[in-house]
C-alpha cells in the first residue's frame, strides 16, 4: 500500500505544478492595476483613497505585491532591457521606460533615468508651498509628462518646461539641485547615446527572485518560510489581499468554507442513505413495480433544474403569502445566534435555513446513485459467489445488502471524492440563491467586483483539492477491492 501511495502522489506533483503555472496565468493576466483596485477600495483605518492614492503609496503597494519583480525564473529579451529591478508607481510608466530604453538602446541609462528622475520629483514637492495652485498644476503637468516620456526629446522638453516655471517663483529661481544636475546629464547622455543595436541582440537572464518564486514560497526562505515580509507564499496558505476588503484571501476562504463544506457533506451523506438502499432493493426485485417506479420518480427530479426548484420551493414554502414554513435566506437568524448559545442551540436554529438548500443540493443525485448501485446489484447477483451464498441458504437481503453491495460500492467512491472540490467551490447558484454565506456565493461576489486574488486563490486550491479526492479515491477502490492493491503491487515487482 506505502508503493502504492507513494507512485500515486509521484504522479500528482507535475499536475500540481500545472495548476500553479495556470493560476499564477491568470493572476498577473487580469484586467486592471492591483495597485488601483486596492487603493480604490476602502482600507481598514477609514482613511479615503485621497490619503493613499500618492506615488509613493502605489510604489509601496507595488513593491509589496511583487509587481517590481521579473515574473519567472528565466527570461528571454532584447539586451537593451534594463537589467535593474525598478518600482514604479503604475504600468504605463513601466511600460513608458521600457520604450524609452528601446529608443537608443541602453537599458541601463533608463534604469538611471527613472531613479533620477524620482529624486527630482521629490526635490520639486519639497517647494510646493511657495508655488500658487496654477504653476503647481503645470509643474506636475510637466513632471508627469516626464514621468510617461518614451524617448528622451520627450524628457528634454518636459525637463525644460520644469525649467521655465520654476525662474518665475521668486522663493526658488533656479534648479540647482543636484538631483536636476544628474538628471539632465541623464537625459543629454540617452541623446546623445545610439545603441539601438542592443534592441536586436536576444539575452536569457537568470532570476533567482522573481514574482512567480514570490507568488509560490513567499519572499522569505523559500523551504522555511522564515524572514517573510509581505508574503509566505501560496504554498504556507498565503493567497494574497482581498481587493474589496483588503482582508487576507485565506482569513475569507476560512470564513466562508464552513458553510459550503457542511452542505456538501450533508448532501452526500442523504444521497448515500437514500440512493444506495433504493438502488440494491431495485437490483435484487428487477423490472418490478418499485424498481419501474423509482426509476421514474429519480428521472424526474434529474430532468428538474436545480435554480428552477429552488426557486419553486421558496416561492411555496418561504413565503408569507402561501406557506411560510421555512425562512426565505441565510443560515441563521437575521440578529445572529444568542450571545449564551451552545452548540446543539445554534444547530436547532439552524436547521429551518438549511432544509430547502439541502433538498436542492441533494435530489439530483438520486437517478445516478441509485441507477449506478442498481446496475452493480445487478451485475453482482450473477456472479459465482452469489450462487454459492444462495445455495447455502442465505437470504436474498443478507447477500445484497452484505456481500453483493461490498464489490458494488467502487462506482460510488468517486461521487464521494468530489465533496473535496465541491467544498470549496460550492454551489455558486444555489448559495446565491439562498443567500448562503459559503464559497459558492463568495465566488459569484468576486466574479462580478473583480476580486481576481479571490479568484485565483478558489481555483488553485479547488484544483489541489481535485488531484487530492483523486488520491482519496484510489486509496479507497484498494480498500473495496483488494485486487486493485495485489495488481499495482504485483507490476511493480
Amino acid at each position: 500500500m506505502k508503493r502504492y501511495l507513494i507512485r500515486r502522489l509521484l504522479f500528482f506533483i507535475p499536475a500540481l505544478v500545472v495548476i500553479s503555472l495556470l493560476a499564477f496565468a491568470i493572476s498577473i493576466n487580469a484586467p486592471g492595476d492591483p495597485v488601483e483596485r486596492l487603493l480604490s477600495s476602502g482600507s481598514d483605518d477609514g482613511n479615503s483613497i485621497n490619503d493613499l492614492n500618492t506615488n509613493k503609496q502605489k510604489e509601496f503597494w507595488r513593491k509589496k505585491l511583487g509587481l517590481d519583480l521579473p515574473l519567472f525564473y528565466l527570461s528571454f529579451r532584447s539586451k537593451s532591457y534594463p537589467e535593474t529591478n525598478l518600482t514604479f508607481s503604475n504600468e504605463k510608466q513601466q511600460k513608458a521606460l521600457e520604450k524609452l530604453a528601446f529608443s537608443n538602446g541602453d537599458g541601463e541609462n533608463a534604469a538611471n533615468f527613472h531613479n533620477q528622475r524620482a529624486s527630482f520629483s521629490d526635490d520639486l514637492r519639497q517647494y510646493k508651498k511657495v508655488y500658487s495652485e496654477v504653476l503647481w498644476n503645470d509643474v506636475m503637468l510637466h513632471l508627469n509628462m516626464m514621468n510617461h516620456a518614451t524617448d528622451y526629446i520627450q524628457a528634454q522638453q518636459a525637463l525644460n518646461s520644469i525649467e521655465t516655471i520654476v525662474k518665475k517663483v521668486p522663493e526658488v529661481r533656479s534648479l540647482t539641485w543636484d538631483s536636476y544636475i544628474t538628471l539632465k546629464k541623464n537625459i543629454q547622455n540617452g541623446i546623445r547615446t545610439d545603441a539601438t543595436i542592443n534592441n536586436l541582440i536576444p539575452q536569457i537572464r537568470i532570476h533567482a527572485d522573481n514574482l512567480y518564486h514570490r507568488w509560490l514560497f513567499g519572499d522569505g526562505n523559500w523551504l522555511t518560510g522564515a524572514g517573510a515580509t509581505y508574503s509566505k507564499g501560496i504554498v504556507r496558505g498565503d493567497f494574497g489581499i482581498s481587493y474589496q476588503t483588503r482582508q487576507p484571501v485565506s482569513e475569507v476562504i476560512g470564513q466562508k468554507a464552513g458553510w459550503s463544506l457542511l452542505l456538501s457533506l450533508l448532501s452526500v451523506l442523504f444521497a448515500y442513505l437514500i440512493s444506495i438502499p433504493a438502488g440494491v432493493w431495485a437490483g435484487i426485485h428487477k423490472e418490478g413495480r418499485f424498481d419501474k417506479s423509482s426509476a421514474l420518480l429519480w428521472f424526474v427530479l434529474y430532468s428538474m433544474p436545480s435554480f428552477w426548484l429552488a426557486t419553486l420551493l421558496l416561492m411555496l414554502f418561504a413565503n408569507p403569502d402561501i406557506i411560510h414554513w421555512f425562512p426565505a435566506s441565510g443560515v441563521k437568524p437575521a440578529t445572529g445566534y444568542p450571545a449564551d448559545a451552545g452548540i446543539l442551540e445554534k444547530i436547532q436554529l439552524s436547521i429551518p435555513y438549511l432544509i430547502l438548500p439541502l433538498i436542492c443540493y441533494t435530489y439530483s443525485s438520486f437517478a445516478f446513485l441509485s441507477r449506478t448501485m442498481r446496475v452493480n446489484i445487478i451485475e453482482q447477483m450473477g456472479q459465482d459467489y452469489i450462487r454459492t451464498a444462495k445455495a447455502k441458504g442465505l437470504s436474498l437481503n443478507r447477500i445484497a445488502f452484505v456481500h453483493a453491495l461490498r464489490n458494488s460500492m467502487l462506482p460510488l467512491i468517486t461521487v464521494f471524492a468530489n465533496i473535496f472540490p465541491a467544498a470549496l467551490g460550492g454551489s455558486v447558484i444555489l448559495e446565491t440563491i439562498f443567500t448562503i454565506p459559503g464559497m459558492g456565493y463568495e465566488t459569484y461576489l468576486s466574479i462580478q467586483n473583480q476580486n481576481y486574488p479571490m479568484i485565483v486563490a478558489i481555483f488553485t486550491i479547488t484544483g489541489f483539492l481535485t488531484i487530492a479526492g483523486f488520491l482519496i479515491a484510489d486509496i479507497l477502490y484498494a480498500v473495496a477491492d483488494p485486487r486493485i492493491q495485489f495488481r499495482s503491487e504485483t507490476n511493480k515487482s
